[in-house]
């Protein structure tokens, strides 16, 4: 009995293989046209760019005012390690 019940299992297990085998072999002949393919892209596309929540015109501006004082910072920065490393080496070769 419980050969046969094992038997029976296994006997779906190879059914449901070919079944998923065959499926895969179906969708490998039908390929989607290039024109629906760009259709359902432009579709998604739309769709995301929807879900995109943009930033207010005062978070932009304090953003770019941030990002314009951390380079203005760093600008000098670099400028006096440039000048102090030009001044230490015509100390030492000049």
């Amino acid at each position: 009995m419980a050969k046969d019940s094992a038997d029976k299992k296994q006997e779906k297990l190879t059914k449901s293989e070919k079944k998923a085998a065959d499926k895969k072999s179906t969708q490998k002949k039908k390929k989607a046209n290039p024109f629906q393919k760009f259709i359902r892209y432009c579709k998604d596309l739309k769709s995301e760019i929807k879900k995109v929540v943009w930033p207010s015109a005062k978070q932009i501006k304090n953003n770019s005012i941030v990002v314009l004082t951390f380079v203005v910072i760093s600008a000098v920065f670099l400028s006096l390690i440039d000048l102090g490393l030009g001044q230490l080496v015509a100390l030492v070769f000049g």
